[in-house]
């Protein structure tokens, strides 16, 4: 019987997608979690990362983590 490969493609897309889940649920907490200079800025990462998932997640990792507050 030959191995299923449909099987392991529908694995590996489920196991992408929560590896873009979690890291989408770490990023929202380190906005939460962290100081900016204003809430409005937080506030503003929060609406980013929630209507543009992936692309708010990666411009948060570039830009958003400079912008915070040093503790």
């Amino acid at each position: 019987m030959p191995f299923p490969f449909g099987v392991l493609f529908i694995v590996l897309i489920v196991l992408f997608c929560l590896f873009l889940l979690l890291i989408w649920i770490w990023t929202l907490v380190d906005i939460l979690r962290s100081r900016f200079d204003s809430d409005t800025t937080k506030l503003i990462w929060v609406i980013v990362i929630i209507f543009l998932p992936v692309l708010g997640v990666i411009l948060y990792w570039i830009v958003g983590r400079e912008q915070r507050q040093s503790s």
